[in-house]
């Protein structure tokens, strides 16, 4: 794939970079090296003010910023320019409680170890890689780089292929804030190229957003060089509505769980399971927003869904309707690709899902729905857990056992009471089964790529 901007909305391809050659991947390994040995020698309080320059800057470079997301992978522009600001906020957040998260924990009676003192320290791994994909091509990158950065490390940065502007801007970023050299740089680079710098030795950890074949390879690659690994999969998320629900206000939410982004998020809600009391008043619901949504240019701001990203990703979706709809489903809203230039898809809801369809086990990667009719909350929870996925989950129920009940028995990184699932700087984010391991974001997600030293103290 070209390392190249193509807008979504027209199909064209506005500017194509050259990849880096071998000499400037070393140099950049290199710096990024030397920047930690720098970075050992710098405060938390140096860093977070180094982290909060660069918040002022994203903050300052707003509508740049925003406009060009919208112009690389097609999310609508007021979406670009929330990812932005949420960018700055997930600056602040680690600038602010990194010392908090990073604090040393003694041991309360370290008499019982033979000690007069003992404690547990967090220190910096080291190097590293970031391989990140183009639907947030900001947040997802500085929800590792503040925790990383603040922490001491040096990031690397693989970004996908059609986000080389993004990926550039933030290469500069953070060394206009006043990070030594080499502290964060992007490296231009295919994804052929990955495995030798995770081999590398100066690279230290790795952590990857991304498809599970993605996942697969790169953690392989990881693990057989010992390095450590966050991995953050795909996720094909059930949004579970029972009886004592708010029907309505649960439809407009789920319009926006599965569209948000134009349908291309992880966390977005992918398979509605609904209770057959409320089945028709939510589907018919649900049917008429999906259908009322405002399509059109995403750098307009009155717009809601915008092309997907990528031709290659236009034709998976394209392809899973198809076979849904070739195996007996219904399209109730949506279920054709447009003609006409651009990776436009329109927001679809399918019902009458069977197991044979390709769209019960695998992710659509845009904006897609499944509706489910089940007859208790029995049947919803297998329903909900029957995937291979296990990233997050929305449950919409006004009874509180019910409540309790589900968010102990759903199979899934989080659970979302009478909400859609969304990422905050303060709560862990992250998958189990096929949706990955690990967690990014919160204390944890600093902790993750820091080695946790014991010290023992006669």
């Amino acid at each position: 794939m070209p390392i190249a901007t193509t807008n979504p909305a027209t199909g064209d391809v506005e500017q194509v970079f050259e990849p880096h050659p071998p000499a400037e991947v070393e140099q950049r390994l290199q710096r990024a090296a030397d920047a930690v040995e720098a970075l050992r020698a710098t405060t938390s309080e140096q860093r977070g003010a180094w982290l909060r320059a660069a918040a002022d800057l994203l903050e300052g470079d707003l509508d740049e910023v925003a406009a060009m997301m919208t112009r690389e992978m097609g999310k609508p522009v007021a979406q670009s320019l929330a990812e932005t600001r949420k960018c700055a906020a997930g600056m602040r957040f680690y600038a602010d409680h990194a010392a908090q998260f990073l604090a040393d924990e003694p041991l309360a009676d370290p008499s019982v170890v033979g000690a007069s003192r003992a404690w547990a320290q967090y220190e910096p791994l080291g190097v590293v890689l970031a391989v990140m994909p183009w639907n947030y091509p900001l947040w997802q990158v500085v929800r590792f780089a503040a925790p990383a950065l603040m922490a001491g490390n040096a990031g690397l940065l693989k970004h996908a292929s059609n986000v080389p502007q993004t990926a550039l801007y933030l290469d500069a970023l953070f060394e206009r804030a006043g990070f030594p050299r080499g502290a964060f740089s992007t490296l231009l680079i295919g994804a052929a190229g990955v495995d030798a710098v995770i081999a590398d030795r100066r690279v230290a950890a790795v952590t990857l957003t991304g498809s599970e074949p993605a996942g697969r390879a790169v953690g392989a690659t990881a693990g057989h060089h010992l390095k450590k690994v966050v991995l953050e999969l795909g996720g094909a998320d059930p949004f579970i509505v029972l009886p004592s629900a708010d029907v309505t206000r649960a439809a407009e939410v789920a319009t926006r769980a599965r569209t948000i982004n134009n349908g291309q998020s992880c966390i977005a809600a992918k398979r509605f399971i609904v209770h057959t009391d409320v089945y028709d008043a939510f589907v018919a619901r649900f049917v008429d927003t999906m259908a009322a949504l405002v399509v059109g240019d995403p750098q307009d701001a009155a717009t809601e869904l915008g092309p997907l990203a990528t031709p290659g990703g236009r034709s998976d979706v394209a392809e899973l309707v198809d076979d849904a709809l070739a195996h007996g489903a219904t399209a109730l809203t949506g279920g054709t690709t447009p003609e006409g230039p651009g990776f436009w898809y329109p927001a679809t809801v399918l019902a009458g899902i069977t197991e044979e369809m390709r769209i019960h086990r695998e992710e659509a990667f845009g904006p897609v729905a499944t509706v489910y009719r089940v007859r208790d909350v029995e049947e919803a929870v297998r329903l909900a857990n029957d995937s291979s996925f296990g990233l997050s989950s929305s449950v919409w129920t006004s009874d509180e056992a019910e409540q309790a009940e589900l968010v102990r028995r759903l199979a899934a990184g989080a659970v979302f009471v009478n909400g859609m699932t969304v990422s905050h700087p303060e709560l862990p984010f992250g998958g189990i089964k096929d949706s990955g391991h690990g967690r990014e974001l919160a204390a944890v997600g600093i902790r993750e790529f820091c080695n946790l030293k014991t010290v023992w103290r006669a």
